[in-house]
């Protein structure tokens, strides 16, 4: 269908509404790193803080929508670029309904993070660098994966054979090969409070 026979209902209750509802901001916390960098590991933990501070969260989390919502794509460059533009529709449906999202992508490309960006308003993206060395993700290698791409058994992997364009001035940068995870999760939870968010 063409989208001029589009037309958006006007709903009554609005993201503030359910801001209000909930108690605080709605906001996108984008961890962005190699795999292996502690993405998953450090949104887990910060997501169980924010649930005890009793902020209501949701996490989106790369290897669970490939399960389902985005198992039709690959990993080459238009194919992830699509799988973060559908993640990026996402989060701003959960920013809309009140929820603070945190999403755990790879997401190797800037543009790509910067689309997402920009679905949202002023303020409500925030980029989390999880900074860590080729070296330590490849001596990591929780899933298995560096070695699998080292032996060719995997095509375009990020920092073995595809890019990783790191940001050029993310808000946060957790450096997991330097501080501990409690560390990290410090460092988020305290740049959310001193800037407002909750």
């Amino acid at each position: 269908m063409s989208q001029q026979h589009i037309f958006p209902h006007l709903f009554n209750v609005k993201k503030k509404d359910r801001q209000e509802l909930h108690g605080h901001k709605s906001f996108i916390l984008w961890f962005t790193g190699l795999s292996g960098s502690g993405k998953s590991t450090i949104a887990n933990l910060v997501e169980k803080k924010l649930h005890e501070m009793g902020i209501s969260t949701y996490i989106l989390d790369g290897d669970i929508l490939r399960e389902g919502l985005n198992r039709d794509l690959g990993f080459n460059s238009e194919d992830r670029k699509e799988n973060l533009r559908r993640i990026g529709e996402i989060a701003k449906l959960f920013v809309d309904g009140g929820i603070v999202t945190l999403a755990t992508f790879i997401s190797p490309y800037a543009s790509d993070r910067k689309e997402v960006r920009k679905k949202v308003g002023q303020g409500e993206f925030i980029e989390i660098y999880v900074k860590c060395s080729l070296e330590e993700c490849e001596n990591r290698d929780p899933k298995g994966l560096y070695k699998k791409a080292r032996q060719g058994e995997i095509s375009n992997f990020t920092g073995v054979s595809a890019p990783y364009e790191e940001p050029e001035k993310p808000e946060i940068i957790i450096e997991t090969n330097l501080y501990s995870a409690n560390e990290c999760v410090d460092k988020i939870i305290n740049y959310i409070k001193q800037n407002d968010y909750l």
